[in-house]
């Protein structure tokens, strides 16, 4: 008789780990199938709030960005937020694929937010789910599933910080292959003018608006700001779109141009303001919505639990919601960056039990670490007890 390995059955925690993992799964392709770009997600904010509220779960809602607690909640425990973005950017033209049709293929989830931020969202709402009825934990969880992420708007997770009660640290679920970025590069955009005097090409008069901008696009490519961030590098300028001219025989009289800001801790945005402004000739506008740097110190406890359990730490140069919150703060999720807002988006199914799964060790990891928080004062007693 041949030997055959004994298969031990599942133990009553990885049967509700497999659950939520199909229930994730489930959600996900709905919102993939569901067209959601920012500033027109209702109706994926509907269905995650209907997903919730099946499942018992009380949610509150204000735009189309859906928050819950967990079931046991306690005002003196501190309170950890949960957050991810359900809206996307819109498909771009090179897709060969439909980009709302949830295909599963090879392991690959197909689909527009797929992996920017619908494998991250329905993996930490799987995390709140599997902790929502533990009736003695030692912190609050707060799940918050909010829109206008990728257009930084103010119906996204900005308009409901001041609702959401008092916050002492956040995950943010954005793709970084479940690694830690601990600190994040800020956001401005320029919106740059320059004016000229409009002639006839053919003859010697006039001023191009287009030569007069190529000169401060000039600048703009190789100034290097006197201080560099140890931790997130220098600010890097780059100029993005540009617009001139009416037709081929008339001297433009106006040139305008894009400049994609990434701000370090070194500088405020009024700061990089003044020296852009000193040193170029065009008309600046700040478009809304910048986004502040963001970092988190290494010997906080949800950086050392996360160490403790061999997950890396990095620098993300790409901005997020991260950008919003005034509390310590640290990215990560399944997926990889690299293919947010890509032609033919995907994520590896196994990416979003393995993203579950790491979020809840990390979780449980905290009720042996975090003992005495100093940046807030507040302390948890007898935490091994309750990290079952």
């Amino acid at each position: 008789m041949a030997y055959q390995e004994k298969q031990h059955p599942l133990t009553d925690d990885e049967q509700l780990i497999n659950v939520l993992d199909a229930d994730a799964l489930f959600l996900l392709k709905q919102l993939i199938s569901t067209p959601s770009p920012s500033g027109q997600e209702h109706t994926t904010a509907d269905l995650i709030q209907q997903f919730m509220q099946v499942r018992g779960i009380k949610t509150h809602r204000l735009h189309n960005n859906i928050w819950a607690y967990n079931k046991y909640y306690n005002s003196s425990n501190p309170t950890i937020l949960l957050n991810s973005h359900h809206d996307t950017v819109k498909p771009n033209e090179s897709y060969t694929r439909d980009p709302f049709k949830a295909d599963t293929i090879e392991g690959k989830l197909f689909g527009l937010g797929s992996n920017d931020a619908g494998g991250c969202l329905v993996s930490l709402l799987a995390v709140f789910s599997y902790f929502y009825n533990h009736p003695n934990l030692s912190y609050n969880l707060c799940f918050a599933a909010t829109g206008e992420e990728e257009n930084s708007g103010d119906n996204g997770i900005h308009a409901i910080l001041p609702r959401i009660g008092p916050i002492d640290f956040a995950i943010v679920g954005e793709p970084t292959q479940m690694q830690m970025a601990t600190a994040e590069m800020g956001n401005m955009v320029l919106d740059c003018t320059s004016y000229g005097v409009a002639g006839h090409a053919a003859r010697n008069e006039g001023v191009n608006a287009l030569y007069k901008a190529l000169a401060d696009i000039q600048w703009f490519s190789t100034y290097q700001f006197p201080k560099q961030s140890a931790f997130m590098g220098p600010v890097k300028m780059t100029v993005t779109q540009i617009n001139a001219g009416l037709q081929h025989n008339i001297i433009p009289h106006e040139c305008r141009f894009t400049v994609d800001v990434r701000l370090s801790d070194c500088y405020t945005p009024d700061e990089v303001l003044a020296a852009v402004k000193q040193h170029t000739n065009c008309a600046i506008t700040v478009r809304d919505g910048i986004l502040k740097p963001s970092c988190i110190d290494h010997i906080h406890p949800l950086v050392r639990a996360g160490m403790a359990m061999g997950l890396k730490t990095y620098v993300s140069p790409t901005s997020s919601d991260q950008g919003w919150l005034n509390m310590p703060s640290l990215k990560m999720g399944p997926g990889d960056s690299a293919r947010s807002h890509m032609a033919d988006e995907f994520i590896y199914i196994d990416e979003i039990r393995e993203g579950v799964n790491s979020y809840i060790g990390l979780l449980k990891s905290m009720m042996y670490c975090l003992i005495h928080n100093p940046a807030n004062g507040k302390t948890i007693t007898n935490p091994q007890q309750n990290a079952n």
